[in-house]
């Protein structure tokens, strides 16, 4: 009989997915903050017309770049999502997880083409571009929950994390942390629109444009706010839970919290550069994934 894969090794491989998955969307984040979304025309799959552009301009080689890594995102979740099925049994959390996460892939990479496709990129300043992202960050989020719950639950022990009911401000801490991010989008997206008109890429700046830049001044009052709650939402209780790991995810998210305002801060001060703009979505990223961990185990009591 063929001897079934390791589970550690699969969860090896599926905290490796996720760190190259999230690699893969900050590069996304970097063509759009270089205006190098369109660096392959309005064309998708190819890339101006062609498989492999030939003499490609920098703008080509980003948004190429990102195409490539894209696919081998998709194939590497594929492969996870064979193991999972060899190396777990029916019903497991893993499988169920791995699927969701293959599917949000999907989608992701939908979404992505229609960017192409709709023209959504570089300097395009319409409210149809604002709302897309938003909708795509929310895939991209989702995306990320799926698969580093599916690592998560390849080790964690089939038990309840903690005893009695989850606080109702842990609980509320997803949603404020997505509204957050979509509020962080908005502002990334205008931070594009200004440093491109600034740097004369853009041409004269529209209406649309002018208010997506307004826009920018909302995500650091709503940061401070929500910041807060989250802050709150991680300290809440502590000393109850008996298990350490999740008293880890605790600490992991008020560390965070207050390591995006320090970012964010920094982040205005330097007039929004492409570097500080990717680190702080990086620590987006981590605190979005170190509150999904802490969700999970601060689930109620008898919950496996």
């Amino acid at each position: 009989m063929e001897e079934q894969p390791r589970p550690r090794a699969f969860t090896k491989y599926a905290y490796g997915v996720l760190a190259y998955t999230m690699l893969v969307i900050l590069w996304g984040a970097f063509v759009r903050a270089t205006g190098s979304g369109a660096g392959c025309g309005s064309h998708w799959p190819l890339c101006n017309g062609e498989v492999l552009p030939r003499e490609p301009e920098t703008a080509t080689l980003i948004e190429f770049t990102h195409r490539v890594t894209s696919g081998l995102s998709l194939a590497s979740v594929a492969a996870m999502l064979v193991w999972a099925f060899r190396a777990y049994p029916r019903g497991h959390r893993v499988r169920r997880f791995t699927v969701l996460a293959m599917l949000f892939l999907a989608l992701e990479a939908v979404l992505g083409a229609g960017l192409v496709l709709l023209k959504f990129v570089a300097h395009n300043a319409s409210a149809g571009r604002a709302v897309y992202l938003s909708a795509h960050l929310l895939n991209t989020q989702v995306l990320l929950a799926m698969l580093a719950l599916a690592a998560w639950y390849s080790h964690a022990p089939r038990a309840a994390r903690a005893a009695g009911s989850r606080p109702r401000a842990v609980t509320l801490s997803l949603p404020a942390a997505l509204l957050l991010s979509v509020t962080g989008a908005l502002a990334a997206l205008g931070d594009t629109l200004l440093l491109g008109s600034a740097a004369g890429d853009g041409g004269r700046m529209g209406a649309a444009a002018q208010d997506l830049i307004r826009l920018r001044l909302i995500h650091p009052f709503f940061a401070a706010a929500a910041g807060g709650f989250l802050l709150y939402a991680s300290l809440s209780g502590m000393g109850q839970e008996e298990d350490r790991a999740a008293l880890r995810a605790r600490l992991a998210v008020a560390a965070l919290v207050l390591a995006q305002w320090v970012a964010g801060v920094v982040n205005i001060v330097l007039l929004a550069p492409v570097w500080m703009q990717l680190f702080h979505l990086f620590l987006a990223n981590v605190l979005w994934l170190a509150l999904v961990l802490f969700f999970v185990q601060t689930r109620r009591h008898g919950e496996v």
